[in-house]
This record gives C-alpha cells, structure tokens and sequence, in this order.
C-alpha cells in the first residue's frame, strides 16, 4: 500500500499563513479610544466643569469608587460610605498633587498616574501659583490606553477650548462660559466614546449649537411679548421636551426664569 504525504514548500506555508492573518485582523472591528473622563480644573485643582463615563466613579459599588474611598485613607472595607462627590474629590485632590506646577504646551500633553488610571493633561501654570494661571483640560484613561492617543484627545480639546475663550483660557473666563465648555465636552465625547477630536470642528460645532440655541431662545421670548405687549414671565420652551434641551438651552432657560422672577418681583 502507497501512501503519499503532500508537502508543501516554505513559500506556500507563508502564502497561507499570510492570508489566514489578513482575513483575522480584517474581521476586527475598528479601534475606537475611550476615556473614562474628562475634567477642566483651574490651577488650585478644583473642578470647573467635567464628566466621569462608564463605571469609573459613576456608582458606589463600583470597584473605583473603593479605590478612591480606600485611597482617602477612611473607607476601607467593601461598601462605600461616601457619597460619590466626595469619591471623585478625593480622587481629583490626588491628580493635582500630581500635576500642581506643570505646565504642558498646547500641542505636546503631559502624562501621570493616578490610581491605575493615565492621566494625560494640557494647561497650567508653572511654580506653585494658584488659580489665576491657565486651566488644565484632563482626560483620564485606563492604563490600557495609548498615551499617545489620549494625548491627542486632550490637545484637540485644549485647541478648542482656548479657541471659545479667545485665547483666554483662566478660571474667570472659563466660568463665564461655562455653557460653552460643557457644550463643548459633549461634541468630543458620548459616554466615553470620542466623536469629534479636531480643535477647528469642534469649536466651530459648539458655536453653531450656541447660536441656534439663541435663536431658538428669541424666538420663544418674542412669541410671549406678543401676547398683550408685554413678557409673560419664563421664556416659553414647551416646545421642547426636557431630554431635547441642549445644556445651553437648559442655562437660558434657568438664566431667564430667574430674571423674570426679579423683574416681577421688584413691579411689584
């Protein structure tokens, strides 16, 4: 009885390894970075505005907030007596002690490590002076992700930022436009995944959501001062669903209700 084997030559072992790995990585789904916040601090540390993601100090049970909790040096055990404000100060409180006195250029963020997360930064003030410096601008990331990619991230964001504060990025300005900068954070990113990462975009995306907000605001008002001449009170956003309202809208519409009811107030 024959028997024959069927080699095959080095070059045809290459060949269908080759295409065995293309058809692989072909089949996986695009990577696509996720942070696990995003914070804009003013020099002392303290959080202008900012969003947490994911399971990343969101909820008490989660496995970040007993880090932080145990991180403060109070809580200890499984449970979490701390309200989850106090969990992301305390965690916040260890990113400044890390980032205090380091100024990152515009175009090239600095990185830190803060309880098993990559911290990548850009602003600041150099030396230990306080809040009158630069802001930072601060995303957070697992340490599985890329610094390199991060960096990017929080440059894109620090280049529309001072883009919306005409190169005035300070506390006082930042809180002035505090709707533009919390607009802003949503057209980078959705519950952690990155949408947009162009400075020139972004910026450009949050002014056009600012003036149809305003516009929108108008003509609500001039709809309730044609009713008998005069204000009806609270600007009119019926119209609109709550969870339709952007966060500049909802600041209008707060900002507006509270100076209707001055107004009220002192006629009468």
């Amino acid at each position: 009885i024959e028997t024959s084997t069927k080699k095959h030559t080095p070059q045809q072992k290459r060949r269908k390894s080759g295409s065995r790995t293309m058809t692989l990585v072909s089949s996986l789904p695009p990577l696509t970075p996720k942070i696990d916040a995003i914070l804009v601090l003013d020099g002392d540390g303290n959080r202008l505005a900012g969003k947490y993601y994911g399971d990343f100090l969101t909820d008490t049970s989660s496995a970040s907030a007993r880090a932080a909790a145990a991180a403060s040096g109070e809580d200890n055990g499984a449970s979490v007596s701390k309200t989850m404000e106090d969990l992301r100060s305390a965690f916040e409180r260890q990113l400044q002690s890390k980032i205090q006195g380091i100024a990152a250029r515009p175009d090239a963020a600095e990185v830190v490590s803060v309880m098993g997360k990559t911290a990548v930064f850009c602003g600041g003030s150099p030396g230990q002076q306080g809040g009158g410096g630069d802001v930072r601008v601060v995303h957070i990331g697992p340490s599985s992700e890329s610094e390199l990619v991060l960096a990017h991230l929080v440059e894109g964001v620090y280049d529309a930022l001072s883009h919306l504060m005409g190169g005035a990025t300070d506390r006082t300005m930042v809180l002035d436009n505090l709707e533009l900068v919390f607009l802003l954070i949503d057209e980078h990113c959705d519950g952690g995944i990155i949408l947009e990462t162009d400075g020139a975009k972004l910026a450009s995306a949050v002014l056009l959501r600012d003036d149809d907000g305003a516009a929108l605001m108008q003509a609500e008002q001039g709809a309730g001062q044609g009713q008998g001449g005069k204000p009806t009170g609270a600007p009119n956003m019926g119209a609109i669903a709550a969870g339709d309202m952007t966060i500049g809208q909802a600041f209008r519409q707060a900002r507006e209700q509270l100076i209707s009811n001055l107004a009220q107030r002192d006629g009468m």
